[in-house]
């Protein structure tokens, strides 16, 4: 009876000291990825939640760029007079392409302005806000007014269905003034966008066909940028929140010529609905393009709060009930408009970084870790 349990002590400790070889390999491995991933040039040394990164873009302004439902391709805006465009239009990629040299596919008409595309749940279909009707020429763009940084609020603008090889399908909006900044929730049942058709900027859902237009916040400011959280009941959004007199007749004054002045924004969140609405921060400064973390219990947002002149933007993230404030990225300039994939593993965000110190604003996929 010595000799089978020999044989088989000796096995198991052949067994597991193959396992331990085996792990201690693994180990050496994923040490020597992380290792080099953490000397790559695009990531700097405090941004932990960057498993890898790399650079999509290489010159314009390239921003929001919204993954499909099914995370296989992204549609983004850009400007880049290379890809032979004036101003934003709408354009196509694969999620692991890059574009330096050679312009990826266009999917808006090339005509006036565009802002704010977004997949539809088919995969199919993009919509996204457009002035070509009104006229095919890019709006003028107009930065400062009496010395303050401004967005103009084009009352061209217009929601459209297009398909993947740029045919509108549908128009959605038609109402008088400013319709844009869709999305659609992950749910795909509702799409949230901004309009000034009650004489504000308010926030308002429709059914993915167009249908069933419902108006979700009413207290006077600017809300735009809204997000649905991945399972589609609540909403994080941006706004400006005039409190004085005179910042009631600056924002007044300002909308009336198409214009917003974005440096005072803070975040709110509300069922999708409407109902429950409340402020998430109170940084000060502008802190906007808020977009869900994967677990819907988190929100990841750009803000210079924390610049004393207006720059640096940098990624935070904070706890839906407004604790644990957390500093993502660490650039010098500007980080933005960042969008989870639909599985949460990639963050897709727009970045000054690795621009030759110039105005170029280009796309970033990174690898995400919690």
């Amino acid at each position: 009876m010595k000799t089978p349990i020999f044989y088989l002590l000796l096995t198991s400790i052949l067994f597991f000291s193959c396992k331990n070889e085996v792990k201690n390999e693994t180990e050496k491995t994923e040490t020597v990825l992380e290792k080099a991933e953490s000397n790559n040039p695009l990531i700097y040394p405090e941004e932990t939640h960057f498993k890898s990164l790399r650079q999509v873009t290489f010159g314009g302004d390239n921003a929001e760029a919204y993954w499909s439902f099914d995370d296989k391709q992204l549609v983004f805006q850009s400007n880049y007079t290379k890809w032979n465009v004036s101003c934003d239009q709408m354009f196509l990629m694969n999620a692991n392409d890059t574009f330096d040299s050679i312009a990826p596919p266009m999917v808006s008409t090339g005509k006036g302005r565009t802002t704010c595309s977004y997949f539809m749940p088919d995969n199919k279909h993009i919509i996204y806000a457009s002035t070509h009707l009104a006229n095919e020429n890019c709006p003028d763009t107009p930065l400062r007014k009496n010395g303050k940084y401004i967005w103009p609020v084009y009352d061209t603008f217009d929601i459209f269905v297009a398909d993947l090889d740029g045919n509108i399908v549908k128009q959605l909006t038609n109402e008088k003034g400013y319709d844009a900044e869709p999305t659609v929730s992950p749910k795909g049942d509702k799409i949230v966008f901004t309009s000034t058709r009650s004489g504000d900027l308010e926030l308002y859902t429709m059914n993915i066909d167009g249908s069933d237009v419902k108006q979700i916040t009413d207290e006077l400011g600017y809300d735009g940028g809204a997000f649905f959280s991945p399972d589609g009941t609540k909403i994080i959004f941006r706004s400006s929140r005039p409190k004085t007199e005179k910042e009631i007749k600056d924002y007044k004054d300002l909308l009336a010529e198409g214009l917003v002045e974005p440096t005072d924004m803070e975040l709110y969140i509300c069922n999708a609905d409407g109902s429950d609405l409340r402020q998430l921060t109170d940084l000060g400064n502008a802190n906007w393009s808020p977009f869900f973390h994967p677990s819907g219990e988190k929100v990841l947002f750009s803000s210079n709060f924390e610049a004393e002149r207006g720059f640096p933007f940098n990624l935070y993230l904070i706890d839906i009930d407004g604790k644990n404030l957390e500093r993502v990225t660490h650039s010098e300039t500007f980080d933005a408009f960042p969008v989870f994939s639909n599985d949460g593993k990639k963050l897709a965000f727009s970045s000054n970084r690795n621009n030759g110190g110039g105005r170029d604003t280009n796309l970033f996929i990174a690898e995400w870790k919690d």
